[in-house]
């Protein structure tokens, strides 16, 4: 049996599940996903701040999940801490940024992102950048969206996804990214309104992990992603 972790950015429990759920409808009968929520950080992940606090909470979570797990999912769009827990973790670790990105790619010569908060374009674009991957996005659409109000109303949610998107395409978007774990299972209502592919990250993440597992393939310690210098740390105490 193989275990996936899927990972959320914040302590909200209902979008782990619902990241969860999405990443078993697309992996095989033997791998088993483990939804994991950090046990303190922020409700959700809009702006630098919340981000940071996100990273460090979701790190000290990893570290308990050393050896219990064959991979990772990072379930937070544009959020810190992926590579981190590179240093930290041995399995393959992806986060739903990068792998919606390398998904979108091969199904179009330039891609586009739709996500939530305006606040999220610069980390995301911060974060498509430093995987390398930045140079083929046309556009990061925002629908104004705050993530704890994406459950509130799944239809115009998914209406304002499709317009999003239809921006992106004006902006020459080929392929669209989905830009938050909380969009998860949108895809399919989006992709009957958009004349191009609509990639789910959550999905695209643990189909991504599977086959790195698959394949017997753990993450380079060699150089940038060598486990952590020996010191003293400590993590603040909450309730």
């Amino acid at each position: 049996m193989i275990r996936i972790a899927v990972v959320n950015c914040n302590t909200t429990a209902s979008m782990t599940e619902t990241a969860a759920a999405r990443a078993r409808l697309v992996v095989g009968p033997d791998v088993e996903i483990v939804p994991v929520t950090p046990a303190w950080g922020v409700a959700s992940a809009e702006g630098w701040y919340d981000s940071f606090l996100s990273a460090a909470a979701v790190l000290e979570t990893l570290e308990g999940l050393d050896g219990t797990v064959d991979g990772v999912v990072m379930a937070g769009f544009g959020e810190h801490g992926r590579e981190g827990a590179r240093e930290i973790l041995s399995v393959p670790v992806v986060d739903i940024t990068e792998a919606a990105a390398h998904f979108a790619m091969p199904l179009g010569r330039r891609y586009g992102v739709v996500t939530t908060v305006r606040r999220a374009v610069g980390q995301i674009e911060d974060s498509l950048a430093t995987a390398g991957l930045i140079d083929r996005c046309a556009a990061i659409i925002d629908t104004g969206l705050g993530v704890l109000e994406l459950d509130d109303d799944p239809y115009a949610t998914a209406e304002a996804f499709v317009a999003a998107g239809q921006r992106a395409i004006a902006a020459g978007a080929e392929v669209i990214c989905l830009g938050c774990a909380g969009m998860a299972g949108l895809e399919d209502h989006v992709r009957e309104r958009l004349p191009v592919p609509v990639v789910d990250g959550v999905a695209a993440a643990a189909a991504m992990v599977e086959a790195l597992i698959r394949q017997r393939l753990t993450t380079s310690k060699i150089e940038s992603f060598a486990a952590p210098l020996p010191k003293q740390r400590s993590w603040p105490t909450y309730a």
